[in-house]
């Protein structure tokens, strides 16, 4: 195994030459004495066999391969730094990894803003992040490949915390021909048109919440395309009201006059896998979630 011929020590010094100005402040930024200074870098160029430094008046500046040279160790040198911070973090026991399964119903901008206030205290813990619909965070759960879990349901063994209830409520096309009946509609009415329904991206115990006993059902598995469709003239469904309000206001979708049925309410909860073996990451972003959503779901703008 090669073993390099220079050291992270002579990169930093002759970094604290360039920055600090000479040998004698860096010696004093280092707290070295010059002579060391001076003979590391000597030793270092003759290592390398080139000139990585060149006296401007009472000032030394790099050579043209100097500047190229010490480019490189300066990413050395911080990738050397930010492994301590890592093996630092590891021994206060900030996990490396962090695995979080969200319901697709819960507001991405406050998924966006759990995230935003998380990255600062997890430089060297990475996050995996599984986006769910209806099911999908029990089965992370369940199969334990995730820490936290937004989820409608909690499963059998785990306990979890209130977030937010999330309402539904019937909606279609302005023009679809639900609306051109023009009276309140029965559940008989619906089972004569096309339902569009998000299909369960769990498979442990798969549920159909929601769904009308029609034949006349296409499933798709992104909300975002059901909400394409629905926008478009194609069928109808029970969407989250918080996701929908835009269309709403732009009059791409309407309100479905039904007379029983109209709004739904699901709840919405946070789940920690392990509550007495979660790490200082896990309760920090679990903290964080239920911080963001307490605080009235008043999301803070990136520039202040």
């Amino acid at each position: 195994m090669k073993i390099p011929r220079s050291t992270l020590e002579q990169w930093q010094v002759l970094q604290a030459i360039i920055e600090c100005g000479g040998y004698a402040q860096a010696a004093e930024a280092l707290h070295r004495s010059q002579s060391s200074v001076s003979y590391m870098v000597a030793k270092l160029q003759e290592q390398l066999g080139v000139e990585l430094l060149e006296i401007d008046g009472r000032r030394a500046r790099l050579t043209r391969n100097g500047e190229a040279l010490l480019s490189k160790a300066r990413e050395l040198l911080g990738d050397a730094f930010q492994l301590e911070q890592l093996a630092g973090s590891l021994a206060e026991g900030w996990e490396p990894q962090v695995s979080i399964a969200v319901d697709s119903l819960f507001p991405v901008e406050l998924l966006v803003q759990v995230l935003r206030d998380f990255e600062p205290w997890a430089k060297h813990t990475r996050v995996n992040l599984e986006e769910t619909v209806l099911s999908g965070s029990e089965d992370a759960l369940l199969e334990k490949r995730v820490d936290i879990a937004i989820v409608s349901r909690i499963p059998s063994g785990f306990l979890g915390d209130a977030l937010m209830d999330i309402e539904f409520v019937a909606v279609a096309h302005p023009c679809h021909p639900l609306h051109a009946l023009g009276r309140e509609l029965e559940v008989d009415d619906l089972s004569r048109n096309l339902h569009i329904v998000v299909r369960d991206s769990g498979t442990l115990n798969p549920r159909d919440h929601g769904w009308l006993n029609s034949n006349q059902r296409w499933s798709v598995t992104s909300p975002h395309t059901r909400l394409e469709m629905i926008c478009n003239g194609i069928g109808f469904g029970w969407l989250a009201e918080h996701k929908i309000r835009k269309q709403l206001e732009q009059g791409l979708l309407k309100p479905l006059p039904l007379r029983v049925g109209q709004r739904r309410k699901l709840a919405l909860s946070l789940v920690v896998a392990n509550p007495e073996l979660a790490g200082p990451a896990t309760c920090r972003l679990a903290n964080l979630i239920r911080k963001v959503v307490v605080d009235g779901i008043q999301v803070r703008p990136l520039c202040e």
